[in-house]
């Protein structure tokens, strides 16, 4: 390690939960805490999220599972939001919150007030990118900083070394990142405010994301005017705005090196694929680390290619080893697999009456809740909430059959209970989630098997794990837009 290396303490694994279901399946899948919002005074309220009801649910089932919830409170409030955000500080105390994300100092002093037991932490909205800063509001009271997007490591390190061993620092590992300065956007309230005022401000929690439409550009030649010609840089357009996905799992040493005490991964409005997926790998990479560098470093390849199973962009180590260059890319999304399902249940012949497997030699039962289109005959593949060994396993659907137990050929219909049978011996567990190859015709969605080595050999990065796409790949944005095809 380098000479700023600060201490190898197991981090804190801290997962997205845009609801109930995610919730539940970031902790199956191994996160220690999660983070979450009410249906008020959170930066995600497009987010499915919780009411009170739901909160204390939540907080119950995470508790229960030694599992920790941080609840969002951060946004830049208003005059109007005051009151509100009393009472709801004073109830959410009263449910057992283990913390509250707040940004704005004067709703920082509010829940300091109302809820003088429970520890605060400050958003990364605070914009915090020194030492001084992190000092200032540990000396207020709060218990961790959760650091700016755009520091480096070295940065970081002398963040770490220069405050209190008693504020924790935390920092983005993985997901999508804001193209504005730490999430400080107003290009959805200004490209939503129209003659019916239906605006629509990220500062208060109601982004519409313009950064990850498609646009189409034109150049108008001044001898010209009003004859324009289209730019295109790949065939669906260009994205301008959108940045690409953090993506740190391949440096997790560098990570603990700078004194990081929470590794977080971004997302609460995505899928429980991903929620379930990508906490997985995290906690795989993790463990696997702490049991042995060495096995940690020979599984960097497999666990990129498991977070490549979902949906992402382009992968880049954002800031942490340095400023990204400006370059233009292409900023689709991408996956290798589909989502089609979860485990309900199954049964091995042991576990039955009938002991016997039937005539095609099938011993076990999956019942599946369908999430999307899976066939007979297609290679379906397994990703269990804590298995390790193997991380992913396939199974043919040689056999299909609904909840009358009638022979079908494709599952079609959303949330359909499906009877899989085969002869695998081997009791899968409930919560697991089911997936299959993305087509090959289905290219522009796809990803295709890479080498990971071979993939950054020259991604600029020196001295670091350069890998499958976490290198220093840049940010990859411009900011000229001429019209909008969103």
């Amino acid at each position: 390690m380098e000479k700023w290396c600060y201490n190898m303490k197991k981090p804190e694994l801290l997962a997205p939960a845009g609801d109930f279901e995610k919730l539940k399946f970031a902790i199956l899948y191994g996160a220690d805490a999660v983070y979450l919002s009410g249906t008020s005074f959170g930066l995600r309220a497009k987010a499915k999220n919780f009411d009170n009801a739901e909160l204390a649910t939540a907080i119950s089932y995470a508790h229960s599972h030694n599992v920790r919830v941080y609840i969002t409170a951060n946004i830049f409030a208003h005059n109007a939001n005051i009151t509100d955000m009393q009472n709801y500080f004073a109830t959410l105390a009263e449910m057992g919150t283990d913390a509250f994300i707040i940004s704005d100092p004067g709703v920082f002093q509010l829940a300091k007030t109302e809820a003088p037991n429970t520890e605060i932490h400050i958003s990364t909205q605070a914009n915090t990118t020194n030492y001084a800063s992190v000092n200032f509001w540990h000396n207020l009271g709060a218990s961790r900083v959760i650091l700016a997007r755009e520091l480096s490591l070295q940065e970081i390190a002398e963040t770490r070394k220069k405050s209190p061993e008693t504020v924790q620092l935390e920092g983005f590992v993985h997901g999508a990142m804001c193209m504005a300065y730490s999430g400080r956007c107003m290009l959805s309230r200004y490209m939503t405010n129209n003659e019916n005022n239906n605006v629509r401000d990220a500062n208060l929690g109601e982004c519409t994301h313009p950064c990850r439409y498609g646009y189409k550009l034109y150049a108008e030649e001044i001898s010209r005017p009003g004859k324009f010609m289209p730019i295109e840089e790949h065939a669906n357009g260009t994205d301008i705005f959108a940045a690409e996905d953090l993506c740190l799992v391949a440096h997790i040493p560098e990570l603990l090196a700078a004194g990081l005490t929470s590794f977080k991964i971004e997302g609460r409005m995505k899928t429980i694929f991903y929620t379930g997926l990508t906490t997985k790998v995290y906690r795989m990479a993790i463990d696997d680390f702490f049991k042995d560098e060495k096995i940690y470093t020979e599984n960097i390849p497999k666990y990129i290619q498991m977070l490549q199973m979902a949906s992402h962009r382009p992968f880049t180590t954002g800031f942490y080893f340095g400023k990204p260059k400006n370059e233009f890319l292409d900023m689709s999304y991408s996956r290798s697999h589909d989502f089609v399902g979860i485990v309900l249940d199954s049964e091995t012949a042991e576990n039955t009456e009938n002991s016997e497997p039937n005539e095609n030699g099938e011993t076990t039962k999956i019942t599946i809740e369908q999430r999307n289109l899976f066939e007979l005959g297609e290679t379906l593949q397994f990703i269990e909430p804590t298995s390790t060994t193997p991380e992913v396993f396939s199974i043919q659907a040689t056999t299909l059959t609904d909840e009358n137990n009638a022979n079908i050929t494709k599952a079609n219909h959303a949330r359909q209970k499906i009877i899989l049978k085969t002869a695998t011996s081997r009791k899968i567990a409930p919560f697991t989630l089911i997936c299959k190859p993305v087509k090959p015709e289905n290219t522009e969605n796809s990803t295709a098997p890479i080498n990971p080595i071979e993939q950054n050999k020259n991604s600029g990065v020196k001295g670091t794990r350069s890998l499958a796409g976490c290198g220093a790949a840049p940010h990859g944005f411009n900011v000229l837009k001429l019209s909008n095809d969103g």
